[in-house]
């Protein structure tokens, strides 16, 4: 495991993973020093805390809390992993859960997220920011995940998972192969026959597994890497959206729109240093 710390403030620090670790390394027992949120970027692991068990892909978050013991597993996947982790000192903890009070602190108890469109757009943008492709401090982008974060959380409950090892296998080797295959048509029957399984056990499975549908994951997907690109890369829309899988400009704006709550092109604009955008995108109510 490499972890480069790149930034460190009063408020927030952040920790650059990369993890080379596969089916051949033994997991063992960790134990979170405070509270963290991480973006896994790339990449596929199980994580287990608490007494539950989450299998983290590529658009996943990383919840840890403070205090608590967790073990890192690479069962499935030996291409390694690699997170964007940002960390919170307890007094700014405090302050984040006034932004949600019916939850509070124990939203840090969650242990994993599925991937979430809204979670996905904050994280790809804290990414950009971390590699310098963004005028947006990292701080920002942090702060902003973490807001996010909480909105998505706000009335949501651990889920419970009792499958068996080799059904999260083959969810999580479907996730991979949808991620590296989302910018061609795909529908359930194929995804389903990929993974040797039903349409309507693979469904079942898939969605017990990961929290989402494979179409949400294939959707998710191609909004991740949207995100991405419109960062980075200066072709047109258009173009862009119809690379990563969309079949037309209206549906990716439209969808765009909806997991970001802004277009794509206020999104780049914000980015490339538009801060009102980004402010008015924090500032909106949980």
């Amino acid at each position: 495991m490499k972890a480069t710390k790149i930034l460190e403030t009063g408020a927030i620090s952040a920790i650059d993973f990369r993890c080379a670790a596969g089916p051949a390394d033994a997991p063992f027992t960790e134990r979170h020093v405070d509270f963290c949120l991480s973006y896994v970027r790339r990449g596929t692991f199980g994580y287990r805390t608490r007494g539950e068990s989450f299998e983290l892909v590529a658009g996943s978050i990383l919840v840890g809390c403070a205090g608590d013991e967790f073990v890192c597993s690479h069962d499935h996947h030996a291409g390694g992993d690699e997170c964007l982790s940002f960390h919170f000192p307890p007094a700014q903890v405090e302050t984040l859960a006034e932004l949600s009070p019916p939850a509070g602190r124990n939203v840090w108890r969650i242990g994993g997220l599925p991937p979430l469109p809204e979670l996905m757009v904050a994280g790809e943008l804290a990414q950009a920011a971390a590699e310098g492709r963004s005028d947006i401090g990292l701080e920002e982008a942090g702060l902003g995940l973490a807001g996010q974060f909480l909105e998505a959380v706000s009335g949501r409950a651990p889920r419970p998972s009792q499958l068996q090892a080799r059904d999260r296998r083959r969810a999580v080797e479907a996730a991979l192969w949808i991620d590296e295959s989302s910018h061609e048509p795909i529908d359930l029957e194929a995804a389903a026959t990929a993974a040797g399984l039903s349409s309507f056990h693979f469904l079942r499975l898939f969605s017990a597994v990961l929290g989402v549908t494979p179409h949400q994951y294939l959707i998710r997907s191609r909004l991740r890497q949207a995100a991405r690109r419109l960062l980075d890369d200066s072709r047109s829309i258009t173009d862009i959206a119809l690379d990563v899988g969309f079949g037309d400009l209206s549906n990716f704006v439209r969808t765009f729109h909806r997991a970001a709550g802004v277009s794509p092109r206020r999104f780049r604009r914000a980015a490339k240093g538009d801060r009102k955008t980004f402010q008015d995108r924090l500032a909106a109510p949980l």
